[in-house]
């Protein structure tokens, strides 16, 4: 018999109810301890602590594999040394065992210390939740479409795509033509129900449910990196064109890590583990949170564990805004990626009574039936609110009887509140220009100009009119520039490894679409095979793709090699346009069909990163935590010097106010023509001076590799200044471009 009013709290309390002697149902089993009794089907299934508990879910990270012992047996042996009165099975998440050995585990505090000690681990840390990031882009990159050779080449690429699953029936997946599955391939299809790979999607893997995206994003995502070419792509028409990824030929394997909630970290740190084992040549992952040291970020340790198998991760640098050091992606050994615009823009413009049309930011595929609609807005859309927040159009505020049949004016973009609220459209201020997303109903946003023309004109008449427009494609001869939303560094961990590294396109992107998403809001009910996003999430596969790009045409170079030679000639960026300079777009604009010959490349290899780690003062124990090998040492007499690591781009931070001189050594690669001679220039400003020593590095052969310093000296600047310069490596032939940033806090 049970008594369900007196249990001692954290224990374990299992019942089954007698006829007769409880009020509740007799030959029953229940677990107490809840505020109500909880039933649930045998007393198999019973054991459950009550909700006192303070479990929450860890990584922890055991290291390298070794072949001396049962990966699994150890994980268990671990966690029965820390878990007392509970099953091992119901406290492991996931075992990590094929690329690198660890577990995740619902743990309490306590327990989780009680683990820190145990030898064999090397860290545990809380698993966290981190966010995604969210046709015309590749011929803006000069891209041209494959030759049959090329799609030869691409076709034995293979694309690990972490993120929230994909929509393998859609055409951008197709694989008609396709070689069979390359033999290097040893993943697997466990894409959960009616989920079928072909030669195109070559492998599926989901951590919390089914593969299928419900989201849209990864479906996205993959395309853009490597969807086939399919024509007449459109979203109702706007942006019409032939949609396709950088590879087309090349294979996808998809690892779904996220959900309607996030990206938990035990997950991401899943995917990592199985799509290194799997075989796949490149990684692109658009997600990320914020910034925490390396020992603790499970996107820099997978990546580590990547690069270290000769194998690129490609991240998404954020979209935290134009805040500095909002940028999470800073691993030297991560390829982070901003976000910018191409030159096809996508607009819904907006006609006033007046006659005047202002240019809206949407991807509108609505038409109203009319030309001229009432605009409202402040005190006459509310009874309940004062003016300033009927002017934000706050949903509580909104009268539905005031507003039915409306346009809104709104201070703030609430535009699915307006939605809610039963008005006809919406119209608010952005500071995103130039970037246009889409909305449940007729809505479009204003720059700050714009709006105060709107503004004016609803003063200037008692019964202001006006309409949107379906939206349409426009030539944008200002592209490429950073959008507003893209993360900025500098780099809040690494302070002398500029990030982000490159920018591409992640503006008005049209790729694939799950047609089970949403394309603006759950009381969306369109579906759509392709649809519009924007973010660094966009931008990501673009250099994803263009990197396998570089993988099928050069498949011996190492990942830095090949995130050196896509850096170096990337396409200069205006600071005039972007005022952030080298911290909104890193080297440049992304430029793939000069990357194929860079001439020359900064080479970097596994002690390389572990080298900077060392000078960058991280003990070897928290190395350890990074590579999962506890036999590092750092030298004891070591110069403190991380930016001598050899990358493709140079930035120090020094004091404000005082001279400075800084050097940096770096080392370049021979991968252009057998005999060369190549000669520094020197791009900068007045306010420093850069020396180059030697000033001409002559090759005999390729693959020679040759070192050279350069030095940079001021005067001192302010806090929070930035100067900049380029150098440039030329033979005549091949142009070697390394941005150089010196910056103050």
């Amino acid at each position: 018999m049970c008594n369900f009013e007196r249990f001692k709290p954290r224990t374990r309390l299992l019942c089954e109810v007698v006829a007769g002697r409880d009020v509740i149902g007799a030959g029953r089993w229940w677990i107490t301890g809840y505020r109500s009794p909880v039933p649930v089907p045998t007393k198999q299934f019973a054991y459950l602590y009550p909700p006192h508990h303070s479990w929450q879910d860890y990584i922890v990270y055991l290291g390298s594999i070794s072949n001396q012992y049962s990966v699994s047996s150890q994980h268990i042996s671990i966690l029965e040394q820390a878990v007392n009165g509970r099953s091992i099975e119901e406290t492991i998440i996931r075992s990590y065992k094929r690329s690198f050995n660890g577990f995740a585990a619902k743990l309490t505090e306590k327990e989780a210390e009680n683990l820190r000690s145990a030898k064999e681990v090397v860290s545990i840390f809380p698993s966290r939740t981190l966010q995604l990031h969210t046709t015309r882009s590749w011929d803006f990159l000069g891209v041209p479409e494959p030759t049959p050779e090329r799609l030869n080449a691409e076709s034995d690429i293979i694309i690990g795509v972490i993120d929230s699953g994909i929509w393998p029936e859609s055409p951008s997946f197709n694989d008609d033509g396709l070689s069979p599955v390359p033999n290097k391939w040893k993943g697997g299809c466990h894409g959960g129900t009616n989920f079928t790979c072909n030669k195109k999607i070559i492998g599926a893997r989901g951590y919390t449910e089914d593969v299928r995206d419900t989201e849209g994003h990864g479906t996205h995502t993959a395309s853009t990196a490597a969807g086939r070419e399919v024509e007449g792509a459109s979203f109702y028409g706007i942006a019409n064109g032939t949609a396709r990824g950088g590879v087309p030929s090349a294979r996808i394997a998809v690892y779904k890590a996220c959900g309607v909630g996030g990206c938990q970290d035990k997950d991401v740190l899943a995917a990592f583990d199985d799509a290194i084992a799997d075989g796949v040549d490149m990684i692109t992952i658009s997600l990320g949170g914020s910034s925490v040291e390396f020992y603790e970020d499970t996107i820099a340790i997978g990546a580590f564990h990547a690069m270290a198998k000769g194998v690129l991760t490609v991240q998404s640098a954020g979209n935290e805004g134009d805040e500095k050091a909002s940028t999470a992606s800073l691993a030297p050994w991560l390829f982070s990626v901003a976000a910018s615009t191409t030159d096809r823009r996508i607009i819904a413009n907006v006609t006033l009574g007046n006659g005047k049309t202002l240019t809206g930011n949407s991807v509108n595929a609505f038409e109203l039936k009319g030309d001229k609609f009432p605009l409202l807005y402040g005190k006459g859309t509310t009874t309940v609110c004062e003016e300033a927040d009927a002017k934000r159009c706050l949903e509580r505020c909104l009268d539905r009887r005031l507003v039915r049949g409306k346009i809104l004016v709104c201070d703030y973009n609430t535009a699915l509140g307006v939605f809610r609220a039963g008005a006809l459209g919406s119209l608010a201020v952005t500071r995103f220009d130039n970037v246009s997303y889409i909305f449940p109903f007729p809505a479009a946003t204003l720059n700050p100009s714009d709006f105060e023309a709107l503004k004016s004109y609803l003063n200037s008449t008692e019964s202001p009119v006006g309409n949107i427009l379906k939206s349409e494609a426009t030539n944008d001869t200002n592209a490429p520039f950073v959008a507003k939303f893209s993360s900025r560094g500098p780099n809040s961990i690494a302070s002398d490894i500029l990030k982000p590294d490159i920018s591409a396109p992640g503006v008005d992107i049209l790729a694939a679409y799950s047609p089970e998403a949403s394309v603006s809001s759950p009381e969306d009910k369109r579906s759509v095979k392709y649809s519009v996003l924007s973010g660094t999430s966009m931008a990501c596969p673009h250099v994803a793709g263009a990197a396998a790009y570089l993988k099928s045409v050069h498949p011996d170079w190492s990942p830095a090699a090949i995130k050196s030679a896509l850096m170096t000639t990337a396409a200069p960026m205006s600071p005039t346009k972007n005022p952030d300079a080298e911290f909104a777009y890193g080297s440049g604009h992304l430029n793939p069909v000069s990357a194929t010959n860079p001439g020359l490349v900064y080479d970097a290899t596994v002690n390389d990163y572990i080298k900077f780690l060392c000078k960058s003062g991280c003990e070897p124990a928290n190395i350890a935590l990074i590579t999962g090998n506890k036999n590092i040492s750092c030298p004891e007499e070591i110069d403190p010097s991380p930016k001598d690591v050899n990358y493709p781009s140079m930035a120090a931070l020094v004091d404000a106010d005082k001279p400075f001189n800084v050097k940096f050594s770096r080392n370049v690669t021979n991968v252009g023509n057998s005999s060369s001679t190549y000669k520094a220039n020197v791009i900068s400003g007045s306010n420093i001076q850069v020396g180059v020593k030697p000033d001409t590095l002559s090759f005999k052969s390729l693959k020679e590799t040759y070192s050279f310093d350069v030095v940079v000296t001021g005067k001192g600047f302010p806090y929070s200044s930035l100067a900049t310069a380029s150098l440039v490596w030329s033979d005549g032939i091949y142009t070697v471009r390394s941005p150089i940033v010196v910056y103050t806090r």
